[in-house]
């Protein structure tokens, strides 16, 4: 039918094909001869076999993809049909795209890759925020086929979601029936009774991050009480296995309401990890990481900061001493240079001084109310102290874990600034901070809604 060399359009020259495709359907590799630029070129067959639907599908991909504008989305190019003398006898119809140099998801597995949880956080992520551009489109966009075979680690190792062939934009007025499609194992029921939502596409999500996991597709995992069965399957004591599993729940309302919400209860929810947040843990954190003061009217935590972060500054500050005593023995000492280097010494010993003494020895985080306040201490003196936070609950987006390295610290992010806590925490010291946060938020709101309740 179609070779290698075929040139199409008059500038769509093919390359290789890409990819298992379906009878009447062919992906290829092409390049175009205007741009020099590699693209991907999609063909849909004519024949008396095909149906209907796959045409409007077909048709349907390429006016969405004109309309969608993201990073890690392939770009729209081009759109046409071929003449049958070109397609062996039969018309054809061509969808052109950018081309996203990879692999799939798919052909990692099938190599033999296994993937860790952190690799499996990072791939979600990218992928609820790809959806949660779809679905806040105006009207939402589903994609409706996500699997491992669809997603694309792209030379630059971030995620891209290809293949739109079953994309469809979500219609206003409820019950209308959509198209039937989607690939077993990782479309939800209603997917296959013609009633795709937003919360679809986190099911299929949670399906495939299934499949990295464990390797086996979901199709030939057990089902049990209407849940995949597949915590056995993994060497894994994570919350993340309780977040796919609410993201593949059988029944939509138990699901996440939307990607935006899986998304933040996926950063939120590795402070809820029972491993990290033991009774023995917790014990620690309270006796040893700070200091807390309960009362009826409020909660304060003190938290001592590291003597470690005041020595790595007077560790700079010397290293800064070395270097302009190397320059001035360069240059020689005449009477300039030795009174200026006299005096940057003594301007040293004083930084290092002022430095050392106050340098805060403690933060205070105080929760009154629904109030929160962030305020350094010195000499854990109560005259001697500045806030450095002072929000109130329903004014705070996220609180999350930052990673650094080996170390962790703790986000909080505002409606007016993001505030960072802490720099030398280990990964139970963040999450438990992040926790007792976590935990105030949870009781203010609860409180507030009892008292709204009562009235």
């Amino acid at each position: 039918m179609f070779q290698a060399d075929d040139l199409l359009q008059q500038h769509y020259q093919l390359q290789k094909p890409l990819g298992r495709t379906a009878a009447g359907h062919q992906t290829w590799l092409a390049v175009d001869l205007q741009s020099n630029e590699s693209v991907t070129l999609k063909l849909l067959a004519f024949s008396p076999q095909m149906s209907w639907e796959e045409l409007k599908l077909f048709e349907r991909e390429a006016q969405i993809l004109q309309a969608l504008n993201h990073p890690r989305i392939p770009r729209y190019r081009d759109y046409f049909d071929i003449d049958k003398n070109l397609g062996g006898g039969i018309p054809w119809f061509a969808l052109v795209q950018e081309y996203i140099p990879g692999s799939s998801l798919q052909e990692l597995l099938e190599k033999g890759k296994r993937f860790n949880e952190q690799e499996v956080r990072a791939i979600a992520t990218e992928v609820l925020e790809i959806l949660i551009y779809l679905h806040e489109l105006s009207p939402p966009v589903l994609h409706r086929d996500i699997k491992p075979s669809n997603l694309i680690l792209g030379e630059d190792n971030r995620i891209y979601l290809v293949d739109f062939g079953a994309v469809q934009a979500q219609a206003a007025v409820t019950g209308v029936t959509f198209t039937i499609v989607g690939t077993s194992g990782y479309a939800p029921l209603e997917q296959f009774w013609g009633r795709a939502v937003p919360a679809s596409d986190l099911y299929a999500l949670g399906a495939t991050l299934i499949h990295l996991l464990t390797g086996i597709t979901p199709a030939d995992l057990p089902i049990k009480d209407s849940r995949l069965q597949f915590r056995e399957k993994i060497n894994l004591q994570s919350n993340l296995l309780a977040w796919i599993e609410k993201a593949t729940e059988i029944t939509v309302e138990k699901r996440f309401a939307s990607a935006a919400e899986a998304l933040h209860a996926l950063r939120f929810q590795v402070v809820r990890d029972r491993q990290v947040l033991s009774l023995e843990n917790r014990e620690k954190m309270e006796n040893n990481l700070t200091k807390i003061q309960r009362s009826d009217e409020s909660t304060e935590i003190y938290i001592p900061a590291p003597d470690i972060n005041r020595l790595i500054t007077c560790f700079y500050n010397v290293v800064k001493l070395i270097i302009f005593l190397a320059l001035l023995i360069f240059i020689g000492f005449t009477d300039f240079y030795e009174f200026t280097f006299k005096f940057y010494l003594l301007i040293l010993n004083c930084s290092l001084l002022i430095n050392w003494v106050l340098s805060p020895k403690s933060t205070l985080i105080s929760f009154k109310g629904e109030q929160i306040s962030f305020i350094r201490r010195y000499f854990n003196n109560e005259k001697l102290e500045y806030d450095l936070l002072k929000d109130y609950r329903q004014n705070i987006v996220d609180v999350i874990m930052c990673n650094q390295g080996k170390l962790y610290q703790v986000s909080i992010k505002t409606k007016k600034r993001n505030y960072s806590l802490g720099k030398a925490f280990n990964r139970t010291e963040a999450a438990w901070l992040t926790q007792e946060i976590q935990n105030w938020m949870k009781e203010t709101k609860n409180l507030k809604s009892k008292r709204l309740f009562n009235k």
